[in-house]
């Protein structure tokens, strides 16, 4: 299906998670020349990327005209605040804020904004860079069914798109499929490591563990069953499979280890959106 939408799109922002978005959206039939970037310095890639397809690149917002149907908002938490102030200008009363920047609140946006602009607040996950991502995503009050839809159609270039009633979820969200492909890499490390303890060449050991883990999530993907009976099929009762079950699925364990680390992410998370 042909992303479209009613008047410019400006990203502000275009670095990986922003520059994966571009690409989906391209990918998806927006046309370069209803997108406007505003970045100072986008990454070489990036840049490349936007001469090819036609999209033009601001450095400020001094040079943008129009008001945009959508404010996409994809810069570090960091400078959001400075960031964001100027860009405020430029939203009217049909723009929709949509900011995928981490720890930012929606109350952070409206006081920046004129009242009755929609804000959207979403989630996403760094496969979105190979169109594999999840975003979870929240909209104040004032936003409309239509101009959810409208975020909707336009991170689904990236990936599912779900979405919260309740924005103090957006913590939790964070904490298992924001953090969570570092948890997954890490699992690759892991394996990996394990294998060259247990006698395998440190190349074959990696190669195992990636090809491993990618080949599992993707059966995961494709198949209806879930994880709980996807892993009791691969178990032969008293064999080896079993075996390391007994020490992961123990106490304590690899479930008691990943409720203490989303836990401490979700934490994390609400002391950075204070």
């Amino acid at each position: 299906m042909t992303l479209t939408l009613d008047g410019p799109l400006l990203v502000a922002g275009a670095g990986k998670m922003g520059g994966a978005l571009l690409e989906g959206l391209i990918a998806r039939g927006l046309p370069g020349s209803q997108i406007i970037v505003q970045d100072p310095s986008p990454p070489a890639d990036v840049a490349e990327f936007l001469k090819r397809n036609g999209i033009r690149c601001a450095a400020t917002i001094g040079s943008i005209e129009a008001a945009p149907s959508l404010i996409l908002v994809a810069v570090k938490p960091q400078v959001m605040d400075q960031v964001f102030a100027p860009l405020a200008t430029l939203a009217g009363r049909k723009t929709v804020v949509l900011s995928i920047a981490a720890g930012k609140t929606i109350a952070s946006f409206e006081q920046h904004l004129q009242p009755g602009i929609a804000v959207i607040r979403a989630m996403p996950n760094t496969p979105a860079q190979v169109g594999r991502g999840v975003t979870a995503c929240v909209a104040n009050a004032v936003t409309t069914e239509s101009q959810k839809a409208m975020a909707s159609d336009l991170l689904a270039a990236v990936g599912s798109v779900v979405w919260l009633d309740r924005e103090e979820d957006m913590d939790a969200v964070t904490a298992v499929s924001g953090s969570g492909p570092a948890y997954v890499f890490l699992l690759v490390e892991c394996l990996a490591e394990a294998g060259r303890a247990a006698g395998l060449s440190p190349e074959l050991a990696q190669s195992l563990a990636r090809a491993t883990v990618a080949g599992s999530g993707e059966l995961l993907h494709r198949s209806e069953l879930d994880a709980a009976t996807l892993r009791k099929n691969v178990t032969s009762p008293g064999g080896t499979t079993a075996a390391a079950l007994e020490v992961l699925m123990g106490t304590p364990g690899l479930q008691e280890l990943m409720t203490d680390a989303v836990a401490a992410a979700v934490r994390r998370s609400r002391e950075l959106s204070k």
